[in-house]
């Protein structure tokens, strides 16, 4: 058998094609042969962006030693968890209940023949180091304890696969209270940290999810707590190293809890949500800093991700040259020559370049260290002639930069992190008014996935360069629904709606459990592994099921049909002893079950498309949950959408809540008052 990943089309295992282990895909070949020689299966798991994968591919993969020894007593399979995060989900669990501790990338499993984990780690190192056993010393003694363990093992695998079921959600007679998002938020605010933002300590990651629901409490009443925890947190985000402070965009998580030093990899999907987040919190807060955050996520996925069809790539590597970090640090001389005297007295104190060196001792990379007024006044300069010394410095920086050798970019077309990407332009075009070219980048995306990953009334997970392929899981139509509802809201289009129904019909189809309620994250008639998991705890991207009812629940409003609610009601009460023992780790879910216990107002639109632009704002101000459809100047809208007499002078509104709408609404201020008491009905 020789490496057999040459024929693949993820760049991850392209970059493990020419190692001397004789990597295999994960397919029936592959799982075959393992049964076949009764020989162990030695599981990789990682991405393209990932540091820790380059270095133990470094270590061991391309290691003619390490390859005999994996060649000789395995069958070796790499996986690319963002093509199969299928694969990926069932086996950091079986890790983290093998190990009792944290999963991560490289995930490092060693499976029997079919495929049951016994032993597991993540980054093992070459020889024995920080604590961890070496992987040239462990692979003969996991061999051994396969061949001689038999019966041990068999019993170990049995007692897995039950411990790994008994965590899949059950029914359950259990209720959900009626104050759970507050006893969520509460569990948040414990963990804040309040000088540096985010919560809990080393490492920091984004935490998109938890504060989205941070965001509900603060425009649901105005908690100055909650304005507080979403101010500190992307305020020092945004001030932070993870923080690409001349390119934009932000890289996955901070290594340290002052976000300054991150792992490099930039994540779409971080992007993504980031995106939809500071545009509206910018919004609601009145944030002009959080707005340009906004600007400037977008300005790097327009100048880094897109793809020349419209869509979006999935990510940029942690490492150049064979260094993590290597394209983004600075050596104090270079900037220096860079920029002239005037431009460094003001860049200097502002990235903390006059202070000492934070990146491995030598080098730097910026962040905001001092604030810009504070720098001024030192100067004695004006606050803009401060401002505009510190854009000429990063101007003059970025131009020095693009001629580095750049990060490998990740081309795969995910379907669900493009999802993300377009809800993410279309919630922030919507929120800010309509940013034209936000809008462009959503409707050209959003286009190019239906063109490329819809086929016979079902998505595709993936593509790169050629045809879609690969199955879509739940996130992929999950996400793509809630997607096409952001756009339904930012500019409808009646073939927009046809295919969120379709989408929804698909999801209730191929993935619910009819029995229990809830929906897998593999479809029916998926390839069957060793578990069929049924996700609910959001984690770097919400949870497939959180998504699944949120989405359902609102696109019930619209589309006039209480099946949809009906499922995204039977999805939460599964997951009740989830959200009643650990709310803060289902914060999606937590939103979906407000949406399902106070659905939201749909606001129609109709007249004249300049007049209703100004009504369409004043619902977004006095009704932030409200679903506002403006079909002012279409000819295509559906009959569940025409609520009386269309109008094509002036402006008119029907507010709609439980399926019944009020009275035609002729004028702003009569809109006003009926969002303002709830549009009772």
């Amino acid at each position: 058998m020789s490496n057999r990943l040459g024929a693949t089309s993820s760049p991850y295992l392209q970059q493990h094609a020419r190692n001397p282990v004789d990597w295999q895909p994960w397919d029936d070949a592959a799982l075959a042969q393992a049964k076949r020689e009764n020989k162990p299966i030695l599981l990789s798991v990682g991405y393209s962006a990932c540091h820790w994968c380059h270095v133990m591919e470094h270590e061991s993969f391309e290691d003619d030693e390490v390859a005999r020894a994996m060649n000789a007593d395995f069958v070796n399979i790499k996986v690319d968890r963002e093509e199969r995060p299928d694969i990926d989900q069932v086996y950091q669990r079986a890790h983290s209940l093998l190990t009792r501790q944290n999963g991560g990338w490289p995930l490092t499993m060693f499976l029997t023949p079919d495929g049951t984990p016994f032993f597991g780690g993540t980054y093992f190192p070459k020889q024995s180091a920080y604590g961890r056993p070496g992987f040239l010393e462990l692979l003969p003694k996991v061999a051994q304890a396969y061949r001689e363990q038999g019966e041990t093992i068999a019993a170990q695998n049995a007692r897995l696969r039950e411990w790994m079921a008994k965590l899949e959600p059950e029914a359950s007679d259990a209720v959900l209270p009626a104050d759970s998002l507050a006893r969520a938020w509460h569990k948040l605010a414990g963990s804040f940290d309040p000088l540096q933002g985010g919560f809990g300590t080393a490492p920091k990651f984004p935490h998109a999810p938890e504060l989205e629901l941070v965001l509900h409490r603060m425009t649901h009443g105005g908690d100055a707590e909650a304005r507080n925890v979403l101010d500190v947190t992307l305020s020092r985000m945004a001030d932070g190293g993870i923080h690409d402070q001349l390119g934009g965009g932000f890289c996955r998580y901070s290594v340290d809890a002052e976000w300054t030093i991150p792992h490099f990899e930039k994540m779409l999907y971080d992007n993504a949500m980031l995106l939809g987040l500071y545009a509206d919190y910018g919004r609601h807060a009145r944030d002009p800093a959080a707005l340009a955050v906004a600007g400037d996520i977008v300005g790097w996925m327009l100048r880094e991700m897109r793809a020349p069809d419209g869509a979006f790539y999935s990510s940029l590597d942690a490492d150049s040259e064979g260094e993590e970090g290597r394209f983004y640090v600075w050596l104090v001389d270079e900037v220096r020559a860079t920029l002239d005297a005037d431009e460094w007295a003001v860049a200097a104190p502002r990235w903390g370049l006059d202070g000492r060196p934070n990146f491995e001792q030598h080098a730097w990379n910026l962040r905001v260290s001092s604030p810009l007024i504070d720098i001024a006044a030192h100067l004695g300069l004006e606050p803009q002639v401060a401002a505009s010394r510190v854009a000429s410095a990063r101007d003059k920086l970025f131009a020095v930069r693009t001629r580095r050798v750049r990060p490998a970019l990740d081309d795969k077309i995910l379907t669900a992190w493009n999802a993300l990407a377009i809800g993410g332009l279309a919630r922030a075009a919507r929120v800010t008014g309509g940013n034209a070219q936000w809008q462009r980048l959503a409707f050209d995306a959003l286009d190019t996935l239906r063109a490329t990953a819809w086929r016979d009334g079902r998505l595709r997970a993936t593509r790169q360069r050629g045809d879609a392929t690969l199955n879509a899981y739940l996130d992929d139509y999950a996400l793509l629904l809630a997607a096409l509802i952001e756009c339904l809201q930012l500019d409808f289009r009646a073939p927009d709606l046809e295919w969120a129904v379709e989408l929804a019909e698909a999801l209730l189809a191929h993935f619910e459990d009819r029995t229990l309620g809830g929906f897998w994250f593999v479809s029916h008639d998926h390839e069957s592994l060793i578990l069929r998991h049924k996700p609910g705890q959001d984690g770097a991207t919400p949870s497939g099921n959180g998504v699944a009812a949120l989405a359902l629940a609102r696109l019930a409003v619209i589309a006039g049909d209480p099946r949809y609610a009906d499922a995204a009601r039977r999805t939460v009460v599964v997951f009740t002893p989830m959200l009643n023992g650990t709310p803060e780790s289902c914060p999606t879910l937590l939103l979906a079950h407000d949406a399902l216990a106070r659905p939201p107002a749909l606001v129609l639109l109709d007249g004249d498309a300049a007049m209703t632009r100004d009504w369409r704002d004043a619902a977004l101000r006095d009704a932030p949950d409200a679903l506002v459809i403006d079909v002012a100047g279409r000819t295509d809208v559906p009959a569940v959408l025409v609520k009386g007499a269309r109008e094509m002078h002036g402006a008119v509104a029907f507010v709609c809540r439980d399926f019944t709408c009020l009275p035609r609404i002729d004028s702003l201020a009569e809109l006003a008052t009926a969002l303002a008491r709830g549009a009772e009905v």
